[in-house]
């Protein structure tokens, strides 16, 4: 498994030095990490397992060189060095994720782990400090494993626990977060999920599991998003997104079943997640 390093660059632009090209207005730069691929720490300080935890500890042959994300680039305890190398690179933004299972270990509000709490705050304010926004996803494929073990994605109840993590996020941090993602990728997560066997939970249903996946995942979302609108938008006027991962397919050949499953292929990855209708 290759660890994106700590800091990685959202965009790199090759050009000569004779190139000129502008960027519009208001146009922002930045990097983005993720909790599991950068933070390490897996099970310090009140933090529970997560889906990729028991996954590269049960299975490390699905790992091309067995590693794990155990300590990965160590972000946990070098997140001072972090925000140094954004402030050196000169970044309007650094996106992370929150690991729900480092803020709720047993995946519901019952118990917040204050631990948790403080390593994003001091993140958070560590990168505004240095005048470096933070852009937050709340969710990046990470699912507490108590909660892969009551169904996860497949689960209609993840909605509501979405929704309650999600509260919990916004409280802590929303007074000073205005840019927030609720979930990365989900065509990713919801077809690595069902579909891959090198991904946890590696429970193969391409077609139900998929269906189910997506539906649920959009559903949190919605719920996420309208918790923010009602709860504290009118008082941060902050903004609420999902990250998404789009793909658009042409056909090789005019042929009537490569334009059907063309047209499959693009409602699922395309209008299923960004339109308005699903159409």
């Amino acid at each position: 498994m290759i660890w994106i390093p700590a800091v990685v660059l959202s965009a790199v632009l090759v050009v000569s030095s004779s190139t000129k090209i502008p960027f519009p207005p208001g146009f922002k730069f930045g990097a983005a990490t993720a909790a599991y691929q950068v933070e390490g720490g897996w099970n310090l300080d009140g933090k529970s397992e997560c889906i990729w935890d028991r996954f590269v500890h049960e299975h490390p042959e699905r790992i091309d060189d067995g590693s794990t994300g155990d300590v990965a680039c160590d972000s946990y305890h070098k997140w001072k060095r972090d925000i140094e190398m954004a402030e050196e690179l000169g970044l309007d933004f650094y996106r992370i994720s929150m690991s729900w299972s480092r803020i709720l270990p047993s995946g519901f509000p019952n118990h917040v782990n204050e631990a948790g709490i403080a390593y994003y705050n001091n993140l958070i304010n560590g990168l505004l400090e240095k005048g470096i926004e933070p852009l937050v996803t709340i969710h990046h494929f990470d699912l507490p494993l108590a909660l892969q073990d009551l169904g996860g994605w497949a689960n209609p109840l993840i909605v509501d626990w979405f929704e309650d993590y999600a509260k919990v996020v916004f409280s802590r941090f929303g007074d000073r977060v205005k840019l927030w993602l609720t979930i990365n990728e989900p065509v990713i997560l919801c077809e690595a999920f069902f579909n891959a066997e090198v991904f946890p939970p590696a429970f193969i249903s391409p077609d139900l599991g998929v269906y189910l996946c997506s539906k649920h995942v959009m559903l949190a979302h919605a719920k996420a998003w309208r918790v923010y609108d009602e709860l504290l938008k009118p008082k941060y006027h902050g903004r609420v997104s999902l990250a998404t991962h789009v793909t658009s397919f042409e056909p090789l050949r005019p042929e009537y079943e490569e334009l059907t499953e063309l047209t499959r292929q693009n409602f699922s990855e395309l209008a299923y997640w960004l339109w308005e209708s699903g159409n």
